[in-house]
């Protein structure tokens, strides 16, 4: 194999890359003797905020929006949230139940003042800065992330619950999982991540734990705001929003579009291998009566979202991933993902008094969305080809991808053809929080009840192609229907959890009950075949959870939990199947300060019945698509060492930190054969895929109005791309990388403030994956400059 150029592809120790975060760990040290004296008695509950910043009717745990609209609005007219004082104090967020600090679990927010530090526009860049929380690059935007929470699989991140303002978010979060669909992360205000007991919450999925993305809230008085930038690759982003309320009534209407040309080049044809996205949001609001004693407010929200993209499953051999990790081949020139989202959500919130609360939502989304690729080819194995160019047969196919061979043989006909395919979620959602007391133990419940239902409709087609005379040409034949069906879920959950406190201890108890009848009809079935065309099944789950909070001191305590890891099974198969199950454990410390966290969590999961959903996008083909594959007994072992810092240094100058690390152990319990290609042929103590054994996240900045200057620094371990144990085979592994951003703002003066960022400052060139076909590069040097304000 030939060696990469240098400063292009040469990779480094992970000792080495771990260094340039050494700094952090100094910080975090130092932090905790610094800040003893700003130290929150862990019982104190922060007060509530409305919309108008005045006090809350109700005493329920702060919501996430809420407390960062509190911030936003409490800094001077035309200002942004962070121009005038330093950030809220850390623990001023909660989960359900409990305050942040008191959660005897594993959460973190990442709030705006910390978004707004790097505007990433790709989740995966996000996320990373989360311990327990892994993903894998796939297109270098983050347009469909693959996001795993605990050794939890990362393929389009079907193992973990997505949801948008605390409701489900996935185009069919029961019937397929799949995030084909992820709203644009720069738009978000908060991002949550619950792990552990409390994320039974959520659901359907609590294998790893739930992503809620919370919005930008209606502000107090009149708004604009505005976010402007370009960059390399004709990148470009408009995002503006206008907002204005009184005491009564409010809305704001948002939009946002980003675009790009990509860093691709196309063999031959050349083009653009880029992106358009755009975005739209409209929020409304009205109190009923602001002088009642039982306050109502109804809200509304509607979006619409849609994205071209030029985007393909297609990678490329090892060998060209090394010389040319820009380079796409010439096959792939006709594909291309579009799709379009319309959102609609109505919610009415009692507040009966200062310690009951009711809030009910009826929500739908619906997806469309077309996506016309590669398939692979008519007589050879596409992964095969790219994993072993070198054979007389494969080097020819390889030929036809590139369109330097002409065809010629039927096997090395091409197949390209649209995925098309129809989604509904839609249902009624209503959770109660109240606070209570019962002799010295006070109470803070949470109940809640969704019926949902969701519903694929898949139709898939797809043509022969052949290369003549360099050119991609259809080769005459009628069109193929490889899969006509539907797939729905209708889903009935309840949960309910209690944190109860006596003293210095918090225990919260809660349980979560799925009912499902999932049914699955099959349109493409031959005259006289013994299948079925109709199935499905109706079953249960109960899901319990249980944790508890020690506070040994005023800023110290000590946390542990256990949980039931649940995902449900593919309607087409209820009948057969069994769900995914476990049972997970997790025990550490957390110390908080007014402006510092730092806390150390192990976790131990234990699946019965570990479980993949086949997908194109991990490499699965033909009839295996969207079916479950069962692992059978697997355990997975890691620790989670995070800190974050908002330093105070004196002269107005502040040290926000951060630090996230992640240690990984897995290992399956059960030997067998499976046709999931991330399982194949598995024995016992095999890795699992796709969970790296170490990845370190960190930042660090210092900032002084006008100005701010911040740097972050991501390390991930290289990842088996299949199970396996001992000395991986040659492409079996991921390459490790470090990514060193850096961002700088400015503030000209109050309504202006300038910024440029840089992403992947090193132009690290790695492999991120081999799904589904071929190497596929992460995503290069980014250089980018804009200018944001409010008015």
């Amino acid at each position: 194999m030939e060696q990469p150029p240098a400063g292009r592809t040469l990779k480094r120790s992970g000792a080495a890359r771990a260094i340039a975060l050494a700094p952090l760990f100094a910080t975090l040290l130092v932090a905790p003797r610094v800040l003893a004296s700003d130290v929150a008695p862990p019982g104190d509950a922060p007060p509530g905020v409305t919309r108008s910043g005045g006090a809350a009717p109700g005493s329920a745990p702060t919501d996430v929006a809420a407390t960062d609209a509190a911030e936003t609005d409490a800094a001077a007219p035309g200002a942004p949230a962070d121009a005038t004082a330093p950030p809220a104090p850390l623990e001023e967020v909660s989960v359900p139940g409990t305050r942040l600090v008191e959660t005897g679990g594993s959460a973190h927010v990442l709030r705006d003042v910390q978004l707004r530090r790097f505007s990433y526009d790709d989740p995966h860049q996000v996320l990373m800065g989360v311990p327990g929380v892994y993903v894998r690059p796939e297109d270098g935007f983050g347009l469909r992330p693959n996001i795993g929470i605990r050794g939890a699989n990362s393929d389009r991140s079907k193992k973990v619950t997505l949801m948008e303002d605390g409701i489900l978010l996935g185009p069919a979060p029961y019937s397929a999982p799949a995030a084909y669909y992820f709203p644009m992360i720069d738009r978000m205000r908060t991002v949550r991540v619950v792990k552990g007991p409390a994320s039974i919450v959520y659901g359907p999925q609590t294998v790893g734990g739930a992503i809620d993305l919370v919005t930008r809230e209606i502000p107090s008085g009149r708004k604009v705001t505005y976010d402007l930038a370009f960059g390399q690759y004709l990148f470009n982003k408009q995002h503006v929003s206008y907002g204005s309320s009184d005491e009564r009534a409010g809305f704001l209407i948002e939009g946002m579009r980003v675009s790009n040309a990509g860093f691709k080049e196309l063999d031959r044809a050349g083009g653009d291998t880029g992106f358009t996205r755009n975005e739209w949001m409209a929020k409304g609001s009205y109190v009923v009566d602001p002088a009642a004693r039982i306050q109502n407010e109804i809200g509304v929200k509607l979006g619409y979202s849609d994205e071209v993209s030029n985007e393909t499953y297609l990678g490329l051999t090892d060998a060209d991933a090394r010389r040319t990790p820009d380079r796409r081949y010439y096959a792939s020139k006709l594909d291309r993902m579009e799709w379009h989202r319309t959102a609609v959500a109505v919610t009415h919130k009692a507040r009966f008094s200062r310690d009951l609360e009711m809030t009910t939502t009826v929500y739908r989304h619906d997806l469309s969305r077309v996506w016309r690729k590669v398939n692979g080819f008519r007589g050879a194995d596409v992964s095969d080809v790219l994993a072993n160019p070198d054979t007389p047969r494969n080097a020819l196919s390889l030929g036809a991808l590139r369109g330097e061979i002409d065809t010629t043989s039927d096997a090395q006909t091409i197949l390209i053809g649209p995925n098309d395919r129809r989604f509904v979620s839609q249902g009624l959602q209503t959770q109660v929080n109240a606070n209570a007391k019962t002799g010295p133990v006070a109470h803070r419940f949470t109940y809640g009840v969704r019926a949902h239902y969701d519903e694929i409709v898949r139709k898939h087609t797809q043509d022969g192609f052949v290369i003549r005379n360099g050119a991609l040409t259809p080769d005459g034949r009628v069109t193929e229907l490889i899969a006509d069906n539907k797939a729905s879920t209708h889903a009935l959950a309840l949960w309910a959890v209690d944190a109860m406190t006596f003293g210095p201890v918090t225990l919260t108890p809660g349980a979560r009950i799925e009912a499902i009848h999932a049914s699955f009809e099959q349109r493409l079935v031959a005259p006289g075949s013994p299948v079925s065309p109709i199935d499905g099944a109706v079953y249960q789950a109960i899901i319990p959870g249980a944790s508890g909070y020690w506070a040994v001191t005023r800023g110290l305590g000590v946390l542990a939990g256990v949980h039931k890891g649940f995902s449900p099974v593919p309607p087409e198969q209820a009948r057969t199947n069994e769900p995914e199950q476990s049972v997970n454990y997790e025990t550490g410390a957390r110390w908080s300060g007014r402006h510092a966290r730092v806390e150390a969590i192990g976790f131990y999961n234990a699946y019965s019945n570990l479980t993949n959903l086949c997908t194109f996008s991990n490499g699965c083909v033909g009839a295996n698509v969207d079916r479950q594959f069962d692992g059978g007994r697997a355990r997975i072992v890691g620790a989670e060492i995070y800190g974050e810092t908002e330093l105070p240094l004196g002269g107005g100058f502040f040290l926000p930190s951060r630090l996230a690390y992640t240690y990984t152990y897995s290992e399956f319990l059960s030997t067998f054969s499976s046709a999931d290609p991330q399982f194949g042929d598995v024995r016992r103590g095999d890795e699992l895929p796709y969970v790296p054994p170490n990845q370190l996240s960190g930042a660090i900045g210092l900032e002084k109005q006008p100005w701010g200057l911040n740097v972050a620094g991501t390390f991930v371990d290289s990842m088996r791309e299949r199970a396996g144990q001992g000395t991986p085979r040659p492409g079996d592994l991921t390459d490790a990388y470090f990514l060193l951003d850096a961002s700088a703002k400015y503030k000209v003066f109050s309504a202006v403030e300038l910024y440029v960022s840089g992403r992947n400052l090193l132009d690290d060139r790695y492999i991120a994956s081999r799904r589904p076909f071929g190497a596929r590069p992460g995503a290069p040097l980014w250089v980018l400059a804009g200018v944001r304000g409010e008015l």
